[in-house]
């Protein structure tokens, strides 16, 4: 999920060399603008075939494991996301992280499972790193809080009460593991907006 949607408080600004901080916002230099465009290649984006598949239960708690939690974070944190899942760079298990604010550290989840889910919904808008290239945002509604019981990448009991904007990156990042996309919950007009932003243009390259 990216931060630019994700971020009720952040300025609208102009361009995307731009993000909004606590007080003001702050120009990302040229490094970070090439470590954001790095992590953004290796982000699978519509159509690739592993944003559709439903991803497989993590079985071995081991130093791989540990190994993706770490790579998913630096690319979530570099492609300045808020949220990024294993199958968004080709790794069929069910794994995600979320750092819903800068303040938060990086989480990790492994087998998340939704045990509680609000009645009390919310309309906001989202974006998807993996479907950065087209610039792609729609409104979604999603419960305001919900409780997820998962594993850490070292096998541990998590569990994880959310709300608000925290609760909402959960949910977009747990739908990838079953391979949904955020155009899949768009109403009818958004989704064909979409669509005809995700088309392939002759001498386009996405």
């Amino acid at each position: 999920m990216t931060e630019k949607t994700a971020n009720d408080q952040a300025e609208d600004v102009a361009a995307d060399d731009v993000v909004a901080g606590d007080d003001e916002a702050l120009v990302i230099d040229p490094e970070q603008e090439a470590r954001r465009a790095y992590a953004l290649a290796q982000v699978r984006q519509y159509p690739d075939t592993a944003l559709r598949v439903q991803a497989r239960e993590v079985e071995q708690f081991d130093a791989a494991l540990e190994t993706l939690a770490e790579r998913l974070t630096t690319i979530m944190t570099d492609a300045r996301g808020v949220g990024l899942a294993a199958p968004q760079v080709g790794v069929l298990q069910r794994m995600v992280v979320v750092q819903a604010s800068p303040d938060a550290e990086p989480t990790a989840l492994v087998n998340p499972v939704v045990v509680e889910r609000s009645d009390e919904t919310e309309l906001g808008e989202e974006g998807c790193l993996s479907l950065g290239r087209a610039s792609v945002n729609v409104d979604i509604e999603r419960a305001v809080s919900l409780t997820v019981e998962a594993k850490t990448p070292t096998g541990e009991d998590l569990v994880i009460s959310a709300s608000e904007l925290e609760a909402r990156v959960i949910q977009h990042e747990l739908d990838h593991l079953d391979g949904i996309l955020i155009i899949d919950h768009a109403a009818p007009e958004q989704r064909r907006e979409a669509m005809a932003e995700l088309r392939p243009r002759p001498g386009v390259s996405r």
